[in-house]
């Protein structure tokens, strides 16, 4: 649990920090269109170090980010047996009975890998570690405001946005302490058949459910009292405002985005 990473904001002082929130949330869509522009070896290297150096540039911990890719391990090992043993290719590095394991196999299952861990990484510098909640759906309030005019209510999707986000963590907190509780009275969620792992869940599935509830009652009156009562005629703490260096970034990413292009061109190794 406390390896979900969504809705956690890391303070710091960085290139990325400063960035406009709407004009993180282009460049992360950008960037997740890039992981599936690249298509061979080189492209994918280059792909590769590109999430290295947005780490740097983040001046996040490694560790904290490698954190955040902890929950997909098991679709990762999955994305990789699947393409090894399921993948047909003219090379072949290993065979025995009715296992056949070919090279183009090998390389589309480190392709995939590749491919998945820069989406989770670009989406967690660029939408999660690296701006707030608050600010997160602001931008998504701002960039979505011409579907006001089509009687979209984008101010309650963005409110909506902002309270999911905000009680993450603290539901994870919750869960974790309930757990602990459960262990401290003898629960095992770890052994015994599918079947029982999953009795033994109930215990915690009530009182987190319990709390969710009054949490969201609580909120409701706290709402109420302060008369909020939707997006007409409210006005924001923070202006959003789009500086020198959001263009820069966006150039930069562009040119990045045209690089991979270029490079699919390069008949290098294997090409996806």
């Amino acid at each position: 649990m406390k390896s979900i990473t969504l809705g956690q904001y890391y303070p710091a002082r960085s290139l990325m920090h400063g960035l406009d929130p709407r004009m993180k949330i282009i460049l992360a869509f950008i960037y997740i269109i890039c992981s599936f522009v690249a298509k061979n070896i080189i492209s994918f290297g280059v792909l590769f170090a590109s999430a290295f150096l947005l780490i740097a540039l983040s001046k996040i911990p490694l560790s904290l980010i490698l954190r955040s890719v902890r929950p997909i391990l098991f679709i990762l090992a999955f994305t990789v047996v699947l393409n090894v043993f399921w993948t047909k290719g003219e090379v072949i590095l290993f065979e025995w009975k009715f296992i056949h394991i070919y090279y183009e196999g090998v390389m589309t299952a480190l392709f995939m890998v590749v491919r998945i861990f820069v989406m989770i990484v670009g989406a967690s510098l660029f939408l999660t570690y690296t701006i707030t909640p608050i600010a997160l759906t602001d931008a998504i309030e701002q960039l979505f405001g011409p579907l006001k005019k089509i009687k979209i209510p984008v101010h309650e999707f963005a409110m909506m946005m902002t309270i999911a986000l905000r009680f993450i963590p603290t539901f994870i907190d919750e869960t974790d302490k309930i757990m602990s509780a459960q262990k401290a009275r003898g629960a095992d969620f770890s052994n015994g058949s599918l079947a029982k792992r999953a009795k033994v869940l109930i215990p915690i599935l009530i009182p987190l459910f319990v709390s969710a509830f009054r949490r969201a009652d609580e909120l409701a009156i706290a709402m109420e009292c302060r008369c909020y009562h939707g997006g007409d005629g409210r006005t924001r703490m923070t202006i959003l405002h789009y500086r020198a260096r959001d263009f820069l970034a966006l150039i930069a990413m562009l040119l990045f985005f045209a690089g991979l292009l270029a490079l699919n061109f390069l008949k290098i190794g294997y090409t996806m």
